[in-house]
């Protein structure tokens, strides 16, 4: 079965002022190789305006998804509270997964429709926390045995919203850290997990990737304001059954 992969990877930066993406070449190189060997088909576009990223997805949404068993978007980019840097402004992410509802791309209903973002929040530093020393402590546990439910019927429709997945480099408000000569810390963790862990289900591997990037990585700048900072990845699932990744 087809399984088609979408990644938009902004790589000279904004037209509006912010930095080029250095290394991100690193990512995009890393994430097609990853979802290439999972047999995804690749499609990369780099350097969108806004009204060019929408329209990419609303593409993604007239093509024939029969055959298909998921869609993973992969977007490298600047980004901040509102939303996703284009190379002409922000858009929300919203307005770039609107054509790939229920209600508009039918033959994706019921399918995951996965969002690999990686752009910073906002403008919050994390500086992090050094782990007190342990006390021990004794704890009791009791459990009840658990009451049956009866299985309920199918539904006859589900939500549009339903079947999403958005995993963030970082936290709402958070800066998204990426080293300028080795990539992201998100991507690289994530294309480094993968393909070690792709038996397991979405949610164990990224929980993988999360405590990966929490406790491997921090910023090195040569401004203390930005040095030694960390990055807390996250996720939200609107999935509505198990995920495994394509052997």
């Amino acid at each position: 079965m087809r399984r088609p992969q979408l990644q938009a990877d902004h790589r000279d930066g904004c037209h509006y002022g912010l930095k080029t993406r250095l290394a991100t070449e690193k990512d995009e190189e890393v994430v097609v190789r990853t979802f290439g060997s999972l047999g995804y088909k690749i499609i990369v576009h780099r350097n969108l305006t806004k009204t060019e990223m929408t329209r990419e997805l609303y593409k993604v949404s007239e093509v024939d998804h029969s055959e298909n068993t998921s869609f993973v978007c992969v977007i490298l980019s600047h980004g901040n509270k509102e939303g996703i840097c284009a190379t002409d402004g922000t858009v929300e992410l919203k307005n770039l997964t609107y054509n790939l509802k229920g209600d508009n791309c039918v033959t994706l209903l019921g399918k995951p429709k996965l969002f690999f973002l990686q752009a910073c929040r906002g403008e919050k530093l994390d500086v992090g926390v050094v782990f007190p020393k342990p006390k021990r402590c004794e704890m009791k546990a009791g459990s009840a045995a658990p009451m049956r439910r009866r299985k309920p019927p199918p539904p006859k429709k589900i939500p549009l919203e339903s079947d999403f997945f958005y995993a963030y480099a970082t936290t709402p408000g958070y800066y998204a850290w990426r080293n300028n000569d080795r990539g992201s810390f998100f991507i690289q963790s994530l294309c480094e997990i993968l393909p070690k862990y792709r038996d397991l289900e979405l949610m164990q591997i990224m929980t993988k990737i999360n405590r990966k990037v929490a406790y491997d990585f921090e910023s090195s700048n040569r401004i203390q304001k930005y040095n030694e900072n960390k990055a807390m990845p996250c996720f939200t699932s609107m999935l509505t059954k198990e995920f495994y990744f394509p052997k």
